[in-house]
């Protein structure tokens, strides 16, 4: 992409310096080429023209992509930031530094995520060809993946220690990736992704798959003591009854016992 701007001036210089202020660049970091030379007035009275200037910058997409954010970020309140372009294979990092810049980092670099998307948009509209962008404020996407890294080999240990499968929570590509090398560094260890769009994320598992969960086995006498909790209620009725009713054939007379075993209509003597 190539910026430029046309100025005019009494001289070649003048007009150089002028379109130079309109691109907001320094003269060394321009290129410049002359359309017209200045022409002195005839007799100081008739014609004359200035120098007529064309000052251009080649744009590389790192530059665009700088350029943009600062645009930006501007309009966020930070007008005074400094970004640093370090080319890499395929694309750039950005480092980004200023008072006070911290929050653009956003809860687990979301927003930091949403400008690197937008940056990398710019970025790659230049020469229409790939260009990764990498945005960075202190240091943080190197602290993020150590903690990545962390996460994944503990819960890949955990999953071939349990047999069990463990999901974590939604991640960009970049972020799933990192946990997807560290889990390889885990034997008897996998992961995949599952979910759509903002909702991917990994999930980490033994490499043999899940282990079925372990049934409960009860043995006879469980089953008993647990039938007899069921009728304790009974029993203890039926025991109650039993103890009253031992209660009442100790307090009834003798006689009356007696009695009971008379014949219905009294006792008869019989004469010889």
């Amino acid at each position: 992409m190539i910026k430029e701007a046309i100025a005019t001036g009494e001289t070649v210089e003048l007009a150089r310096e002028a379109a130079c202020r309109e691109l907001g660049v320094e003269t060394y970091d321009a290129e410049f080429e002359i359309l017209e030379m200045p022409t002195k007035k005839t007799f100081g009275l008739f014609g004359g023209n200035p120098a007529k200037v064309r000052v251009f910058i080649k744009s590389s997409p790192a530059d665009a992509a700088a350029d943009y954010l600062k645009n930006v970020l501007a309009h966020m309140g930070l007008k005074s930031v400094d970004i640093q372009i370090t080319e890499e294979e395929n694309g750039a990092l950005l480092s980004l530094t200023g008072d006070d810049i911290g929050f653009v980092i956003g809860h687990r670099g979301e927003t930091l995520d949403a400008l690197q998307y937008l940056a990398g948009l710019v970025a790659n509209h230049i020469d229409n060809s790939y260009y990764r962008i990498t945005l960075d404020i202190g240091n943080y996407r190197e602290k993020r993946k150590e903690t990545l890294e962390i996460l994944g080999k503990k819960m890949a240990a955990k999953a071939v220690k349990t047999g069990r499968n463990a999901s974590l929570e939604p991640m960009n590509p970049y972020e799933r990736r990192i946990i997807h090398t560290a889990v390889q560094t885990v034997e008897g260890a996998k992961s995949w992704s599952e979910g759509e769009e903002l909702a991917r994320h990994v999930v980490i598992g033994p490499e043999a798959g899940e282990r079925p969960l372990p049934r409960k086995n009860y043995g006879r006498g469980q089953r008993r003591s647990g039938g007899d909790r069921l009728r304790g209620g009974n029993f203890a009725k039926s025991a109650q009854q039993q103890s009253r009713s031992a209660a009442s054939a100790s307090t009834t007379p003798r006689k009356e016992v007696a009695d009971s075993k008379a014949p219905l209509y009294g006792r008869i003597d019989l004469k010889k």
